[in-house]
């Protein structure tokens, strides 16, 4: 059988009596199946199943039930159950009352399927070609934008933990796949430095006695590196994860002059985007941000914000913690792009705001990227760069008092970003009445006052976004930012997504897209059920004070 002819399954006759009879109100999952059918058709994951033949289940339940578990919280074995003993599942999945379901290993399998054939976002791309129908996503429109931090299912680590879980790792791969081979170059010692796992609280105690230890954990990990190097040493063994591993972390975490083998210095590691933070999931990195620190990653979700239609998220981007968010403004247009779900207006915070992408938004995809932008540094006391007149044409800036330019300059930030540095004559900034008010450089200085520019349509649209964002009718348009807090609220306390629950950046990534499209089939069913949004919950000392100034 193919699987275009398994698309057709409808619910079976008594599978549907018996659940209207025992839930005649409905349920979630009845109600989803009455509205969107069997949401997924198995056709559309062909692609990651052989030709010949059929799967062991059908590709469209094990997409629908991989939502479910999200939309539930539930474990692989927990949903594999659900199937067998729940009704409203088996009307849901158009299964007979008496299906053995199947077990919860493939559905594992499954999700490694769409990872090695690119399908990871066919899930949710289904569901929103579900809502179009439904008229409850249209083109254009509004759409909000906002990130979270998520945990990686490792330990957080400092350096020396790091460093001697990943050589504990090493060893436990070689000790099971090449024990003839390791155990002459270890001794007992070894057993007592890795034979558990690494915690600080077993250290010794005196920072000198742990540079002593981390150091031998260093010479540890070269000798084994070095062996496994050796002409003599089977090939196979340098292909093994856990040993490459260690030769990358020992490269960041160690410096090696010869015999001597040294810890390195804070200044001498790797930025932190560049070094591992576990030996257990490559891709997880050390991220900081207004103080949080935490080892894994970060999603973005994008949702649609129009006052008579359901929010619904229609991007996700996971990248790792590291990766700021005004990293991502491009890559979340550029996918919105390659949907063909380009808003008229995206409501973002400041952190995906730069002149440079309010720019490229409008020219290149049509989107009013609609965010606060950075306030000029020499606002205050000083002349802000507004009230300085600039000719592009001439490359010429003229003060306020009327002065002009004597240097322009064309530069480039290290990042790649194209600026011009002006400056004005000293001279000129001297015996001016309202130097003070301008600038502090230097009476002995080559210069007086000084300016750094973006390209003239960068630094016209910052000037323009700089009036505007401080106006109540912009401030009342923007307000509709804030609703996107409550997505990620709803996503992270309903499907988990706080902590991956897999290790590695595709898995991580597929696993928030099966989350959002859980959230989506939440928030039809609520529009379905004229469910109302929720109220923002405000403490009672707030509402108190509202309640006197109203």
């Amino acid at each position: 059988m193919s699987l275009e002819a398994w698309d057709d399954r409808g619910v079976p006759e008594l599978t549907a009596r018996v659940v209207r009879a025992s839930f005649p109100k409905g349920t979630l999952a009845v109600r989803i199946r009455d509205a969107l059918g069997p949401v997924f058709g198995d056709s559309a994951f062909a692609l990651a199943f052989p030709a010949v033949g059929r799967p062991a289940a059908s590709p469209g339940v094990l997409a629908l039930v991989s939502v479910l578990q999200y939309a539930e919280g539930l474990s692989d074995r927990q949903a594999a159950d659900q199937v067998r003993a729940r009704m409203d599942w088996k009307y849901l999945l158009g299964l007979e009352l008496d299906d053995p379901g199947f077990d919860y290993t493939i559905l594992g399998d499954f999700r490694a399927r769409l990872i090695k054939h690119g399908l990871e976002e066919k899930v949710l791309e289904v569901i929103l070609d579900h809502c179009s129908r439904l008229g409850l996503l249209r083109a254009g429109g509004r759409q909000r934008t906002d990130s979270t931090h998520v945990l990686a299912a490792v330990r957080t680590l400092n350096r020396m933990e790091f460093v001697g879980e990943t050589l504990r790792a090493a060893l436990e791969v070689l000790a099971k796949t090449a024990p003839q081979w390791l155990a002459p170059r270890i001794d007992a010692d070894w057993a007592g430095r890795y034979g558990a796992r690494i915690d600080s609280y077993r250290f010794p105690k005196g920072d000198d006695v742990r540079m002593r230890w981390a150091e031998q954990v260093g010479r540890d990990g070269y000798l084994i590196l070095d062996a496994v190097a050796a002409p003599g040493a089977p090939a196979w063994l340098r292909e093994i994860p856990a040993v490459q591993v260690l030769g990358q972390v020992w490269e960041q975490q160690y410096q090696r002059a010869g015999e001597e083998v040294h810890w390195r210095e804070g200044k001498d590691l790797p930025p932190s985007r560049n070094r591992l933070a576990s030996p257990y999931d490559i891709d997880a990195r050390y991220g900081l941000k207004r103080g949080l620190g935490w080892s894994g990653y970060k999603v973005h979700f994008s949702e649609t914000c129009e006052a008579d239609l359901p929010r619904i998220i229609t991007g996700v981007l996971t990248t790792d913690a590291t990766v700021t968010d005004t990293e991502t403004t491009g890559t979340i247009h550029q996918n919105m792009a390659c949907r063909q779900r380009v808003p008229g207006e995206h409501v973002v915070d400041a952190g995906y705001v730069t002149a440079a992408h309010i720019v490229t938004a409008r020219d290149e995809h049509g989107i009013d990227l609609l965010g606060p932008v950075g306030l000029d540094t020499h606002q205050g006391e000083r002349f802000p760069q507004s009230a300085f007149r600039i000719d592009w044409q001439s490359k010429a800036v003229t003060c306020p008092q009327g002065k002009t330019s004597i240097s322009w300059s064309a530069q480039r930030k290290s990042s790649g970003t194209e600026l011009a540095r002006v400056h004005f004559a000293a001279g000129d900034c001297t015996g001016c009445p309202v130097r003070a008010e301008c600038t502090t450089a230097s009476v002995n200085s080559k210069w007086g006052r000084s300016l750094t520019l973006l390209p003239a349509a960068q630094q016209e649209v910052l000037e323009a976004r700089r009036g505007e964002q401080v106006t109540e009718a912009w401030q009342q348009r923007y307000h509709i930012r804030a609703g996107v807090e409550a997505t990620i609220s709803q996503v992270v306390r309903h499907t988990g997504i706080r902590s991956t629950r897999y290790t590695g950046a595709d898995k991580t990534h597929l696993g928030h897209l099966l989350a959002a499209t859980a959230a989506n089939i939440v928030r039809i069913d609520a529009w379905l059920t004229g469910t109302p949004l929720g109220r923002t919950r405000t403490s009672h000392l707030t509402q108190l004070d509202l309640d006197l100034a109203g």
